[in-house]
């Protein structure tokens, strides 16, 4: 049994993807003279505070996902409405960085239904002050929601959310024209990444390995042409796409990857080189390599140990148990054969 995916899925972060939010809500209404600075920092403030919002792993679905919104939020809207220009743009950066701060604890936390109707209720919120339904920063709330849906074993609506957030990219990206800047390109690719290796490792846990496959191989390319072959998250796709290979009883095709994952992780230091060793080994099992695989095994439980993962310790010793099984059944068989 393999650990991986376990490695932590870190979101592109939405602090430059929220300034075109910014830019928005500051042509809405112009601050009070001497006021300027103190609501370009809040500004900051909340955008930052989005980004690390939605940066784990979807529904937005398509329009009618939208009305899931909470009346609370859309009251809010409302009530900032009544409000002078520019206290209603100051309550509008307030609001968001409320929700977004609320929103990203209680998921961290896992209290998933609040942080479902947080989450919502700031997407409503940016949408109502025109931000579009294609606009990355929802997007990528939108994926958010979606691993929430999916830990809840809310199918349709996880289903919905990753299928919103891959076409919707994927119609973006067929007119970069549109995006005035090469990081927002970047980004936007990016996060399509995120988007497919998300849903890739939905599909795994529901047992749908090929297809898991396909969307970690979408994923890695993109990792390698814009992050390059060493960056962390291209590696953690590496691994999971020989997850996904040795799942399907493809070991020779799992192995050029993890091999590869592995040599990256110690050249640089990957901070889950365990996880990946312990994947390494895993395959070098099934391909009834004992004792390459039994090597392995220790180097990654002495990491694991070393960087205080308890939990991958317990899981390596249990792999360390199996693999002694399997050796000695397979020293049985051979003798029986003779």
């Amino acid at each position: 049994m393999l650990l991986a995916p376990l490695l932590p899925r870190r979101g592109l972060g939405l602090a430059p993807l929220l300034a075109a939010a910014g830019r928005r809500w500051a042509t809405q209404a112009k601050p009070r003279p001497g006021r300027s600075g103190a609501l370009t920092r809040e500004r900051r403030r909340a955008q930052a505070a989005v980004g690390g919002a939605a940066a784990a792993a979807a529904l937005a679905g398509s329009r009618a996902a939208f009305s899931l919104f909470s009346q609370e939020a859309e009251e809010a809207t409302e009530e900032d409405a009544e409000k002078g220009e520019s206290k209603e743009t100051e309550d509008a950066i307030i609001f968001l960085l409320k929700k977004a701060k609320m929103a990203n604890l209680a998921f961290l936390r896992g209290q998933l239904e609040e942080a479902e109707k947080l989450f919502k209720a700031a997407m409503s919120f940016l949408l109502a002050g025109d931000m579009k339904q294609d606009d990355n920063a929802i997007i990528e709330m939108s994926l958010k929601l979606a691993s929430i849906y999916a830990a809840q074993d809310q199918d349709k609506l996880a289903l919905a959310g990753y299928e919103f957030c891959i076409l919707t990219l994927e119609e973006k990206i067929d007119k970069q024209q549109d995006m005035p800047t090469e990081e927002e390109r970047a980004n936007t690719r990016l996060l399509l990444g995120l988007s497919l290796d998300s849903y890739a490792r939905y599909l795994l846990a529901h047992s749908q390995a090929a297809l898991a496959q396909k969307m970690y191989e979408r994923a890695l390319q993109i990792s390698v042409e814009v992050q390059g072959e060493k960056h962390p998250q291209t590696v953690v796709l590496m691994n999971d796409l020989a997850t996904a290979l040795d799942a399907q009883g493809h070991y020779d095709d799992a192995y050029a990857h993890v091999s590869r994952a592995s040599e990256l992780a110690r050249q640089t230091e990957h901070p889950e080189a365990h996880v990946v060793l312990n994947n390494l080994a895993g395959i070098l099992m099934h391909k009834e390599d004992f004792s390459q695989a039994k090597e392995v095994y220790k180097e990654a439980l002495k990491r694991a140990e070393e960087s205080g993962d308890g939990a991958s310790v317990r899981h390596i010793r249990e792999e360390l148990a199996e693999l002694a099984k399997r050796r000695r059944r397979s020293q049985v068989a051979g003798g029986e054969e003779r």
